[in-house]
């Protein structure tokens, strides 16, 4: 028998962060605009969801919210929840774009699955190849002395990947910085991240003075739409090139493994509309020989713990994760549990579904509107 889907609950929230992060694309501060999702079922399970925008991928936490109190409430409310494979199908075709807001449904759709069977998510996706993921913490507050703090804390703690925000100072700031976090934490995997801040004209030049800092990585030095630059950066270097914003799918991923634009990719729930989506992209970077990495955008522990088990049964998604905002960004998460780190890794969830609950006083607290 379907279980329909009856109820769902929309509830855009506003959450407080710690420090204040800086990006070749942008900077925040204070707070960041989450969505909350509740599903809830005719056989009274229910499914929690969330979607974590950001203005500079294409959407804010109003305009997520509207999408899915509006045209994606309309394929999923009465619906067969057990169908998800479908329903990703059809939101598809309700709404272009919104990948965050679908991510936010299908999440809560896949947690209903789990508590349905009594199994966590990624054995409902084929099962573990992994049971944690190696945690990379992003260098990102203009306070760059408090940063180096928290990178000698989180290295005593078992932390052992570092990436540094570029392309929002000088060029060398972003040597001076590099150079100083490498010295602070001489064991580290150090990568670098533009968020495309460069120019087409000199991304070349300038990561060329990377080439010998024996980073991890470069990540997405030029801007989405540049992906001609991107290619030639890709093949002058010595150090992998990772791409973030120009792949959001798996259409574009293959131009990526056809043209050569990357050695890696970053995979993101919020970019790629969902689990369904993310393996599909990923699927096509493992035919590539292209490892990926688990990117985020302001998750919490809801979307973050969604991300977890796809990276679980996902044995390319190799690269390790930054899940470290409801740890030491957000000043307090809406989850009732704390996400879980353990010796440097993030560990993934055991439980039922997304294995997390909410914290209503949390929610109360953050709460910008709800509808539904």
């Amino acid at each position: 028998m379907p279980d329909l889907v009856e109820r769902m609950e929309v509830l855009r929230i506003d959450s407080e962060i710690a420090m204040r992060r800086a990006h070749g694309s942008g900077a925040i501060a204070r707070r960041v605009g989450r969505v909350i999702l509740r599903l809830l079922t005719a056989d009274g399970i229910e499914g929690l969801g969330e979607a974590a925008p950001w203005a500079p991928f294409g959407n804010t936490a109003d305009t997520t919210a509207a999408a899915i109190d509006g045209p994606l409430r309309a394929v999923v409310e009465g619906a067969d929840a057990t169908r998800i494979a479908a329903l990703a199908e059809a939101m598809d075709h309700a709404l272009m774009g919104h990948p965050e807001a679908k991510a936010a449904v299908e999440m809560a759709l896949w947690d209903i699955a789990g508590r349905r069977t009594g199994m966590p998510v990624h054995a409902l996706l084929g099962g573990a190849v992994r049971e944690t993921i190696p945690l990379s913490f992003s260098i990102a507050d203009p306070d760059f002395a408090a940063d180096l703090d928290r990178a000698r804390m989180m290295a005593a703690e078992g932390v052992g990947i570092f990436k540094v925000k570029t392309g929002f100072l000088t060029h060398a700031d972003d040597l001076d910085r590099l150079a100083a976090l490498r010295e602070t934490c001489p064991a580290a995997d150090i990568r670098a991240d533009y968020n495309q801040g460069l120019a087409p004209e000199e991304a070349l030049r300038l990561c060329r003075d990377l080439d010998p800092l024996g980073l991890g990585f470069i990540e997405q030095p030029v801007r989405r739409g540049q992906e001609r630059v991107l290619a030639l950066i890709a093949a002058a270097l010595d150090t992998p090139v990772m791409a973030d914003e120009s792949v959001y799918s798996a259409r574009e991923m293959l131009d990526c493994a056809q043209a050569g634009w990357a050695d890696c990719v970053s995979i993101k729930l919020m970019k790629a509309g969902g689990i369904l989506r993310a393996r599909e992209a990923d699927a096509v970077a493992a035919a590539a020989g292209m490892p990926t990495y688990g990117g985020t955008l302001w998750e919490g522990g809801i979307a973050l713990a969604a991300a977890a088990h796809l990276i679980a049964a996902s044995p390319n998604i190799r690269l390790g994760c930054e899940f470290y905002m409801p740890r030491y960004v957000l000043a307090r998460d809406v989850t009732a549990e704390p996400f879980l780190y353990e010796g440097g890794a993030v560990r993934v969830p055991d439980g039922p579904g997304l294995g997390v609950a909410l914290d209503e006083d949390a929610l109360r607290a953050d709460l910008v509107a709800a509808r539904g």
